[in-house]
């Protein structure tokens, strides 16, 4: 079976995980594991553009992982900023828009200020967004949401009428976006670990084994090719 491009998921979400289980398996330090794992964000960023995916969603740095070793969180910010220098041209060229998800005011400044000029180097750019989750947790996301329709209650620009689930997803970091068609998760684990829970409710999720180092166009098609297979009855018969 090839891939229907009229099939095709518009949106994408991936759980990112299994560096660190990858680098143990290979006798290596975890950060080493985080940096591959950044060579295959190179790899499926690039498939996904080149396949017509609309919008990919990388859950790259949860909330909850602030409360790792300061030296690894180091570590990880330091990659960041490494992947964002790094592809920024390709980006462009490729016409790929890179966008932010999450507490961007919690990075270190010097990670926020390459992220801006790469945001402002690709905001023309239409083929693809990427969305990068960074700093992210879904309760979080909901909960300013709440707080924003709150604040414009008590200024009288909105009622309690006006709540709307329309409402709420204007309110998301993923506003004006698609919901995610698809949600991926590596290395085994059946948990949405906090990831887009209001936007994936009727997304299909889908479990690799596959730790995400080792995680590969090829695979990424053949999971595309399990999603056109499925049949989308959003709750009807």
């Amino acid at each position: 079976m090839n891939l229907d491009s009229e099939r095709l998921p518009g949106h994408v979400g991936i759980i990112m995980d299994g560096n660190g289980r990858w680098a143990k398996k290979k006798i290596m330090n975890r950060i080493k594991g985080h940096e591959y794992g950044s060579d295959t964000v190179r790899s499926i960023v690039t498939a996904a553009r080149e396949l017509g995916i609309k919008v990919l969603t990388l859950y790259a740095f949860s909330t909850e992982n602030w409360e790792r070793p300061k030296h690894e969180v180091k570590a990880l910010m330091m990659l960041l900023k490494k992947y964002i220098i790094s592809q920024r041209l390709e980006l462009s060229k490729n016409s790929i828009r890179l966008n932010i998800i999450g507490q961007k005011h919690r990075l270190p400044l010097d990670v926020q200020k390459e992220i801006d000029t790469t945001i402002s180097l690709t905001k023309e750019c239409d083929k693809m967004i990427l969305n990068l989750a960074l700093s992210y947790g879904a309760r979080e996301e909901i909960t300013f949401a709440v707080q924003n329709i709150a604040r414009k209650i008590e200024l009288n620009e909105l009622s309690s009428k006006d709540i709307t689930q329309d409402l709420i997803s204007d309110n998301l970091y993923t506003s004006s976006m698609p919901d995610p068609d698809l949600i991926i998760r590596t290395s085994g684990e059946y948990r949405l670990s906090n990831f887009l829970l209001w936007q994936a409710a009727y997304s299909e999720i889908y479990i690799s084994n596959t730790l995400w180092p080792d995680f590969s166009k090829e695979e990424f098609i053949e999971i595309l090719k399990n999603f056109q297979k499925r049949d989308r009855r959003f709750g009807k018969v």
